[in-house]
């Protein structure tokens, strides 16, 4: 099983053959990742290009000594790297990826190590995506109702076998993959002007069945 996760919209479904992805199959990797401040400035990282810890600092609302700390932690495990800097004053940080794949690496101790931190990534998603939707609701009416029109929340139940679940995955990758390839975190130059960042997060979650099975 692996997660796939994009630093900016997590989690996305890239297709093996992405140069841009690392496969995660250390614990203590996943471990430091699965942090709500260090996922933030991952994306944050990702999405900008390049940034200092002063300015993620400000545009995250927390002290530059915090984001430093993070920052350095997620450098420790080779999620951001030192990028180019325009004089000796600054030190901007970059992402050595644009989208991980986590490997569980099979029944173990490590096994279980990995997946505690795949749920406490999981649930911060899923609270990152409430408050975003929250968000938009607020704003949307006085956007372009053509976006209106075309995001919100979608459900549906349905009552799939493993294998039909593991094709609707491989489906969803195929099809949000070439998007994201398309237009590159921090490679502004690639998106047309009116082109904003759409978060798309896709939940696949078994449900408990009905006293009759329904």
């Amino acid at each position: 099983m692996t997660l796939r996760v994009d630093v900016a919209n997590i989690p996305s479904m890239s297709l093996e053959s992405d140069p841009n992805r690392r496969i995660i199959d250390d614990p203590l990797a996943m471990r430091a990742l699965a942090h709500p401040l260090r996922l933030k400035l991952c994306a944050l990282v990702g999405r900008e290009g390049s940034i200092t810890a002063a300015e993620a600092a400000r545009q995250l609302g927390v002290s530059q000594a915090l984001a430093s700390h993070h920052l350095r932690q997620l450098a420790k495990y080779g999620f951001v790297e030192p990028a180019e800097a325009v004089d000796n004053r600054e030190r901007p940080w970059r992402v050595t990826a644009t989208s991980y794949s986590v490997d569980h690496g099979g029944p173990s101790a490590a096994a279980e190590e990995t997946w505690e931190s795949i749920d406490l990534m999981e649930r911060f998603l899923v609270d990152r995506v409430a408050a975003q939707l929250t968000d938009w609701q607020q704003r949307r009416g006085d956007q372009d109702p053509r976006w209106r029109d075309n995001t919100g929340v979608s459900q549906n139940l349905v009552y799939l076998t493993v294998e039909e679940a593991a094709e609707l995955r491989q489906r969803w990758e195929k099809l949000i993959t070439p998007l994201v390839q398309r237009r590159r975190l921090g490679d502004a130059a690639s998106r047309p002007s009116d082109a904003v960042p759409v978060d798309v997060t896709l939940v696949v979650v078994p449900v408990p069945a009905t006293p009759s099975g329904g």
